[in-house]
């Protein structure tokens, strides 16, 4: 099925009687090339890319729940590639490129919307380290413009400008950062896969992997024993759990991180904002609400939600920041597992087990990296070798001593 507005046009005018399945329904077979364990954001997108780059290889992507039932369904819908050091920027940059492709390249409606972003600083020090960064953009060729306070007060009148318990100076702003809709990457990825012939199994729960002389050769899972040359983790918040079925104690933790969203309300924010003074980033969905995060809940958990003591924590800063939403009800809100790398930067990388693959410890940063995650992790799968832009994401980088410490935001919530 193709999508276009004909198509859609066509459909109305009929009673929708012609709309199918988005993806099939298999059940598994007894043996596949290639398995993804995990059927978020990052596993259909590598299942995408491994099957439209690499298309004579059998895949399978494994669910224990439903499609967009994890974290890629519980985010803030941010996309940016704002990053400063060579081992994030370069790759962040690459996945801002596919997502402005992205729509076309699935034939799927995902609303990604390049509203850009704002960074705000309030302090001379502030402003000086993301002019250090806006040129590390601006080398990459992601774009970025450092603004004062006077032309800021034109581009968001409504934030606190006069009495702000810290003021604002100005903002980085990159233009094409913005927003995409989160279940919409997810079957847009799932229904380009299932086109190339992956076999996309829901409830299927991975219970173990079978592992001779070093070397996988398949998965146990809740629907039996499943054969596989290759078999690739990206299950997120739940890694720790899911790769010490083989063996392995990662440096890695897993938190909670909240998000919010208000009632439906007219027109307002017309970007994604940063609070530079703490945690807070807001963005307003086209259903009206507020979107809107903060800090993780400081505490290990695999709970897919939080607590109070952050609910007032993020809260304060969007006070801080604009007053004017005080009056806004609260809709609801929902945690996310974070996998929180040691440094704050991801790993994409073999394991020590000869044909297990690993994609974990992306923070913050996960939904934003889907594509790029996707793209690189199938180059690591079908070629055995790092893709150029994640040379540096390597799991064995902390015993090196190579860490990618971006801003030092790693699991820990006293380097916050």
């Amino acid at each position: 099925m193709k999508f276009s507005g004909f198509r859609v046009l066509k459909e109305a005018l009929t009673g929708h009687k012609g709309w199918g399945p988005l993806w099939r329904d298999p059940e598994p077979k007894p043996a596949y090339d290639v398995i993804i364990v995990g059927g978020g954001g990052h596993g259909l997108s590598t299942a995408f890319y491994l099957s439209k780059n690499f298309g004579h290889l059998k895949i399978a992507v494994l669910e224990k729940g439903w499609l967009g039932s994890g974290n890629i369904g519980r985010n803030t819908t941010i996309i940016r590639s704002n990053y400063l050091l060579p081992g994030n920027q370069p790759f962040y940059e690459l996945s801002m490129k596919l997502w402005e492709n992205l729509e076309q390249e699935t034939n799927f409606n995902s609303m990604v919307s390049q509203r850009g972003i704002y960074n705000l600083f309030h302090s001379d020090g502030q402003r000086d380290a993301y002019r250090r960064r806006g040129n590390a953009m601006m080398l990459s060729e992601a774009g970025a413009k450092l603004v004062d306070a006077a032309d800021l007060r034109g581009m968001l009148p409504y934030l606190n400008f006069d009495n702000a318990r810290f003021p604002i100076k100005g903002a980085l702003i990159q233009p094409r950062a913005g927003t995409a809709r989160h279940d919409g990457v997810v079957w847009g990825y799932a229904r380009g896969a299932d086109q190339r012939g992956v076999d996309i199994i829901q409830n299927c729960e991975v219970a173990g992997f079978r592992i001779n002389n070093g070397r996988v050769e398949g998965v146990e899972t809740s629907r039996g024993f499943i054969g596989a040359k290759k078999v690739g983790v990206a299950v997120a918040g739940s890694t720790s759990r899911v790769m010490e079925k083989a063996g392995m104690r990662l440096p890695i933790e897993s938190h909670v991180l909240q998000a919010f969203v208000s009632e439906g309300l007219k027109p307002l924010i017309d970007n994604v904002i940063t609070f530079g003074a703490g945690h807070f980033y807001i963005s307003q969905s086209d259903k009206g609400g507020l979107v809107f995060g903060g800090d993780i809940d400081g505490y290990n958990s695999y709970a897919q939600r939080g607590n109070l003591p952050v609910v007032e924590d993020v809260l304060e800063g969007g006070m801080a920041l604009m007053p004017m939403i005080g009056r806004a009800r609260l809709l609801r809100n929902w945690g996310g597992i974070m996998d929180m790398s040691m440094d704050g930067s991801p790993i994409i990388d073999e394991t020590p087990v000869s044909g297990l693959y690993l994609n974990a410890g992306w923070c913050y940063g996960g939904f934003k990296a889907t594509p790029a995650s996707g793209f690189c992790f199938a180059h690591l799968l079908a070629t055995g070798q790092s893709h150029e832009v994640t040379a540096k994401m390597r799991l064995d980088r902390f015993a090196r001593g190579y860490v990618i410490d971006e801003k030092g935001v790693g699991a820990q919530p006293n380097l916050h």
